[in-house]
């Protein structure tokens, strides 16, 4: 399944934990303002779809640790991608977060490319995939991208998996709403390198995760939404909870794979 190459740049994300009886309710209040992501597979239930990231950290799990303190001020590391399909890309993310304005940076690049990085081997910008025609844009992201890995010594450690139930505007990529369930955990094998993992460990939350998403004022509908079925806004750090789900803590553990030089 290709995906284009579309993101704002900064934007707010509200997080809320809700039962499944509530989301079925929410998705059809959100259909009468939304539409179903050009990206939703109808073979699966709700029309998701799946998402796989790896999370990049230091021996020490600085980023974590960031994360779980809740620090304003913070980013993280991650490749995504979206299927096992060797021709399919991977987008390198910067996403950072001051105070609630969350930022990203993102470069398209080939899976054999992004393999090199995690080796220490950083790729010219001649391949770079144009996935949303801007080369410039996917330059500076991976130099980002790189700079901050070497600078922090960052590496592979869990991939951070789901299923997306996502809404957008028909009119503008400005607004989103998602539901994100089935969040499972996997230790990243450089053996095997960026590949949708091989029986992972379920994270028991036992609720999925609504986010809403909007690049400018908060939507009117959505202050209804929130208003409509009593919504409480927490803190949900997937990566945070992959790593306790696998049990990893700061200074207990090795990297198996090369870090970025």
């Amino acid at each position: 399944m290709p995906f284009s190459h579309r993101m704002q740049s900064s934007r707010f994300e509200l997080k809320y934990l809700i039962t499944e009886a509530c989301a079925r309710n929410i998705r059809d209040f959100v259909r009468s303002h939304l539409e179903l992501d050009e990206h939703a597979d109808p073979t699966r239930l709700h029309a998701a779809y799946p998402i796989s990231s790896l999370y990049l950290d230091t021996n020490s799990l600085e980023l974590y640790e960031q994360t779980r303190l809740g620090l304003k001020n913070r980013f993280k590391l991650r490749i995504r991608f979206y299927d096992d399909l060797h021709d399919s890309p991977v987008f390198l993310e910067v996403k950072s977060r001051q105070t609630d304005v969350i930022r990203k940076q993102r470069a398209c690049m080939s899976r054999e490319d992004a393999r090199l990085l995690l080796r220490g081997i950083l790729p010219g910008n001649e391949h770079l995939a144009s996935a949303n025609g801007n080369l410039q844009a996917n330059a500076a992201a991976l130099q980002q991208f790189h700079g901050l890995c070497r600078s922090i010594g960052a590496r592979g450690v869990v991939y951070v998996s789901y299923l997306r139930e996502a809404y957008v505007s028909p009119e503008s990529d400005q607004i989103r709403v998602t539901f994100d369930r089935e969040l499972t955990s996997a230790p990243f094998d450089p053996e095997i390198g960026l590949a949708m993992p091989r029986g992972p460990s379920p994270v028991k939350l036992d609720r999925v995760i609504l986010e809403l998403k909007f690049t400018d004022r908060f939507p009117h509908w959505m202050h209804d939404l929130v208003q409509t079925f009593n919504l409480s806004r927490c803190s949900v750090p997937k990566y945070c909870h992959c790593i306790e789900t696998l049990g990893f803590e700061p200074g207990q553990w090795r990297f198996t794979a090369r870090g970025i030089a």
